[in-house]
């Protein structure tokens, strides 16, 4: 429990990394799911593609944020994030924020399919920072990139559909294709972030670390309940960045 405290407090942003960061992490999180919401009403994108723009936009925000002004940073950028998504809820139906996110297939649980990721991403977030320090950068990767192809993909390409778990009512689907894009996709990222990251580096285990780790989040995320597949992802990902690069 102490350590869990020190987490918290050691990682608090300061009153004026608040004040100076707060606005831009407002207006960007803002502009995010603004953008995503447009391309659905006016470019006529299936919400499917434009909820995964803005997990796409975050997540790497959130990466970038990490990089260069550590977990404070990250702490800031999410409570950023959260208010424009819980604005977005109190609008509700019919607002452009709140449709960019909503999924009509979803209906009639259309809410609690965007708070199940939202505390999914909230959860695996802390926890692949709290168990795995600095490795939750490759987990921010895995499921910003590698979660956010898979759906487009299978909303385009997905042609062999398997049911996948889910904690409502719901029927949830996913596509083979969406699976093999995850794959290549967290395959990709996760030899980037390994370069990138002066923790890691592109070692010989690497050669077979990264596929493994690619081809075990590919099954997490097939097989993780529709709407938390966020954090078993980031979670999975930090694991075995830790343990295998």
């Amino acid at each position: 429990m102490n350590s869990l405290l020190a987490f918290f407090t050691d990682n608090l942003p300061s009153l004026k990394s608040i004040l100076l960061g707060g606005p831009p992490g407002l207006a960007w999180a803002y502009a995010c799911l603004y953008f995503a919401g447009r391309l659905k009403k006016y470019r006529g994108l299936n919400t499917g593609y434009t909820r995964k723009i803005f997990h796409f936009l975050i997540f790497m925000s959130a990466a970038g944020v990490h990089l260069v002004w550590g977990l404070p940073g990250v702490f800031l950028f999410g409570a950023a994030v959260s208010l424009i998504i819980f604005y977005a809820l109190f609008r509700g139906d019919g607002h452009l924020l709140y449709e960019a996110m909503a999924r009509e297939k979803d209906a009639p649980h259309r809410t609690y399919y965007i708070l199940a990721p939202y505390f999914a991403t909230l959860i695996g977030g802390l926890a692949g920072n709290f168990w795995f320090g600095r490795a939750a950068l490759i987990g921010y990767l895995v499921a910003g990139v590698g979660d956010a192809i898979g759906e487009p993909v299978g909303v385009r390409f997905g042609k062999h559909l398997y049911r996948v778990p889910s904690l409502s009512r719901v029927k949830s689907f996913r596509s083979l294709e969406g699976s093999a894009a995850v794959f290549l996709a967290s395959l990709a990222v996760a030899i980037a972030g390994a370069a990138l990251s002066p923790h890691f580096g592109l070692a010989m285990n690497a050669l077979w670390g990264i596929p493994l780790l690619a081809l075990v989040c590919t099954l997490v995320e097939a097989f993780s309940p529709h709407g938390w597949d966020n954090a078993l992802l980031q979670v999975a990902a930090s694991f075995l960045a830790v343990t295998v690069l």
